[in-house]
């Protein structure tokens, strides 16, 4: 199994429409690692690491999010694994 890890920050309407909550449950569900939380410019932060195809799944539902959601760009960088806890919001 080849583990990757994806740092992504989501812009636009993604705070307090339970943003963090999906993402947490998305990636638990997908057996990822990582962690997510908002940032003070109002955007928020996450970083996937896990099975490629799995994390890709993450960034693909990053780019509508959960309902009452309105993302405006998706910023992804490819980090090493950083041998992560299992996913927590911070």
């Amino acid at each position: 199994m080849s583990v990757t890890r994806a740092r992504v920050v989501v812009r636009g309407r993604v705070q307090g429409v339970f943003f963090r909550a999906e993402t947490s449950s998305r990636a638990r569900a997908l057996g990822l690692h990582g962690w997510v939380r908002n940032r003070p410019d109002g955007a928020v932060e996450a970083a996937f690491e896990g099975e490629r195809e799995r994390v890709d799944s993450m960034l693909r539902w990053c780019e509508h999010g959960p309902a009452g959601a309105r993302v405006e760009s998706v910023d992804v960088e490819w980090e090493p694994p950083a041998d992560a806890p299992l996913f927590e919001v911070r």
